[in-house]
């Protein structure tokens, strides 16, 4: 046995975790890829690989939770992921699984580990329980599915190694059938078979394309290791279950349509283990129930390995006494919801002076908190940032903003995670939550784990497909918004209040879906309206234009373009086709200057500067600035082009390209308020149009509907009732 060299990996902006350090391990030839995150004096949790058809990556809701934890160990079986493909059955059986769980800890330094199985891993992990017990401190097992005579109504009649008639149903769990050009179906169907929940299809669409990383003769040989075909031997687990000696642990749902709970039910007798019953899951709750599936595996792991704990004080204080607190969550994509989220918790300090305000919260939205000298939670520092996967989402002035978010999703599991930590010691009596996806959508997943009021915030509702996404994205918005209704005729107790920040004639008055109802009747009938929320005094930010203008060496002579594109990295192209366009713009407008706000995360030096611009970088209160320009260019947010209508400001927007939110909610909002001109950024690449549609914006007299001025003190009215 050889081991890689080991490697500390590069952060994935996606990722909810990054490992302290990758390697291999070689035995007889087979290499197989692990990764370490390292947690000084924590047990060891190694989550075990499942049947090949999916990588380690199949654990991604579970690393970022459990390595705060523990120290963690996930590798990728062989056949999977970065691990070898060695050929034949006999390479893929239980007991080479098992070896190669041996070879990892060996690799890693792992005296004994709680091992952490789903599927077919449940046999792999009860091999190394009952023949190494010194090397384990504990079982998990999430929807065993292997080695044991239970039967499965429905399945176990088709032969997996004949050619078969059918191609229905379990006919395509067939080896024949995978070599004979019906993978592709076969994987259709078996996913779908896993994740029987309905609004499943982020974890169907994660599993088909991983089972798109091998070859189905991979999946022939694995499956053929596992059953003791073509020349492999396969044992019961059943005599090294009554030998294993270690606490064990079983996870089972109730719909799991691929191995019945009668499965689970014989692993806990066999092993005299606890059994959990999950009502209504199916065969993969880690991806399907992320939420409860890791507080599971958190309690197990610290009852049977219990790591020494420094003496400590805690302090209940009676009600009479305790000072109200609201933790307040702010989305990071961008920094509007910063601003005027800052605006509202001062209001609500003065509705109610009483009031404590800690906020959860991540880059840049923890730059303006800094700013006003707001409390930032410690605990934000285990938040994996949003904006940094959505700019790694973007192209040039392009974000699929829906697909964005669906691809967000481990991040939004650990961001959920470091929550549900935090508020697990009650301490908070309201939790506000300004599009705070992570948080609204597993509350009403696990709605046992609400111990405080809730608010949610939000200036858009329902997810709209771009025309160009066909069928598929019009069928998945559906579908993201039907599960949002259901939920809250479930479950309306989770949100205590549900605030739209602006008016009834600013929701757009198109369908959820098909069968579905307007979202403008909709959100009439479940949010009160707080009318929009600028952050700041209009009159007194137009009182300092001058002192502004001055600051940046504007003469009164000269108009003034202000060019932004929020808080996060995605506009940086935009700002290069307006500098591009500056020539040209100042050819047609002489006394015209620009300056361009970067933003806090994009480098001012990386922009070029031509004569007639000035390039900053993060400007604190851009609302100033925007008061004392003449004309604007922005992106297609609800903040910046709010902020411009409020002042009564001519600008230029463009929407990022399949944004749906900028191309429908904001623009409809912006339309109602006869605001802005239009811009596609197809017609912004030319810069001779581009400076053709600043330089008619300049001269423009708008004529804007008034913006509310009192939305911060509404919407606090609203939230200060909750305390």
């Amino acid at each position: 046995m050889s081991h890689g060299p080991a490697a500390a990996p590069v952060p994935h902006p996606s990722r909810a975790a990054t490992p302290d350090v990758e390697g291999v391990v070689e035995r007889d030839g087979v290499r197989i890829a692990y990764a370490v995150h390292e947690r000084a004096g924590a047990p060891t949790v190694v989550l075990v690989p499942t049947w090949a058809i999916v990588p380690s990556r199949f654990w991604k809701a579970q690393v970022g939770y459990l390595a705060r934890h523990f120290r963690v160990v996930t590798f990728d079986g062989r056949g999977s992921g970065a691990s070898s493909r060695p050929e034949g059955a006999a390479a893929y059986t239980d007991t080479e699984y098992a070896a190669d769980v041996l070879a990892v800890l060996d690799a890693t330094g792992t005296d004994a580990a709680v091992l952490v199985s789903l599927s077919c891993g449940a046999a792999w992990a009860v091999h190394v329980a009952a023949r190494h017990p010194s090397r384990v401190l504990g079982l998990v097992a999430i929807a065993p599915s292997c080695g044991m005579n239970v039967p499965t109504p429905g399945r176990d009649h088709v032969p997996w190694d004949e050619p078969l008639d059918s191609t229905q149903g379990w006919a395509t769990y067939n080896k024949h059938y995978w070599l004979g050009g019906g993978y592709d179906d076969f994987v259709e169907f078996f996913f779908g078979r896993m994740f029987s929940e309905p609004h499943s299809t982020k974890q169907v669409e994660d599993c088909v394309a991983w089972a798109h990383e091998i070859t189905p003769q991979v999946l022939v040989d694995s499956t053929a290791g596992r059953l003791g075909c073509d020349g492999a031997v396969c044992e019961s687990i059943e005599p090294l279950a009554r030998a294993v000696r270690c606490p064990v642990l079983v996870v089972h749902g109730s719909d799991d349509r691929v191995r019945p709970l009668a499965f689970g039910e014989r692993l806990a007798e066999l092993t005299r283990g606890e059994l959990v019953v999950l009502d209504g899951a199916g065969h993969g709750p880690p991806a399907r129930d992320p939420v409860r599936v890791n507080h599971l595996i958190r309690e197990f792991t610290e009852r049977v390995a219990p790591t020494p704990r420094p003496a400590s004080r805690r302090t209940w204080t009676h009600a009479a006494h305790r000072t109200p607190r609201v933790l307040y969550l702010s989305s990071p994509i961008g920094l509007g919801h910063a601003q005027r989220d800052v605006a509202i918790a001062a209001a609500l300090r003065e509705a109610r002076p009483d009031v404590q305000v800690d906020w959860l919260a991540q880059h840049p939205v923890t730059r303006v908190l800094a700013q006003h000298g707001e409390r930032v939670h410690p605990a934000s520092a285990w938040l994996r940032n949003e904006s940094g996967h959505i700019e790694h989402e973007a192209g040039e002035h392009d974000l699929h903003a829906f697909g964005a978010v669906r691809r967000m999703d481990e991040i939004l599991v650990n961001n959920f995670m470091v929550f549900a930590d935090v508020v697990a010691d009650g301490e908070y009596d309201l939790v506000v939550g300004d599009e705070a996806w992570d948080v609204d959508h597993h509350l009403h997943e696990n709605p046992e784990l609400k111990r405080f009021s809730f608010a949610w915030l939000t200036d858009f509702v329902g997810w709209l497909p771009m025309p160009d996404g066909g069928a598929r994205e019009a069928a998945l918005t559906a579908d993201y918004n039907a599960e949002m209704i259901e939920q809250r005729a479930r479950f309306a107790r989770v949100r205590d209040r549900s605030v739209f920040v602006g008016s009834l004639g600013d929701v757009v008055d198109v369908p959820f879906g098909p069968g579905l109802p307007s979202i403008r009747s909709w959100t009439a009938d479940n949010y009160d309206f707080a009318g929009y929320v600028t952050g700041f005094d209009a009159g007194a930010a137009a009182a300092g234009a001058a002192d502004v203008r001055a600051s940046l060496g504007v003469r009164d002579d000269e108009r003034l373009c202000v060019v932004t594109v929020g808080g996060s990295g995605v506009g940086a192209p935009l700002l290069r086709r307006v500098l591009d366009a500056v020539p040209a713009a100042r050819a047609m407008v002489p006394d015209l200057r620009f300056v361009v706000v970067a933003g806090p995360r994009i480098d001012p030096a990386s922009l070029p500067v031509p004569d007639g611009a000035t390039v900053l970088g993060y400007v604190p209160d851009l609302y100033r600035l925007s008061a004392a320009c003449d004309v604007a260019v922005v992106q297609g947010g609800l903040t910046t082009c709010m902020e411009l209508t409020a002042l009564r400001k001519p600008f230029v927007y463009v929407p990022l390209r399949h944004h749906f939110e900028q191309t429908y909610h904001v623009r409809a909002r912006l339309d109602r308020y006869g605001a802005g001109r239009h811009l596609p950024y197809a017609d912004a690449l030319d810069p001779d149009g581009l400076a053709e549609a600043v330089a008619k914006e300049a001269a423009r007299e708008v004529a804007y509907r008034p913006v509310e001025t009192d939305g911060a003190a509404r919407a606090a009215a609203m939230l200060a009732g909750l305390v």
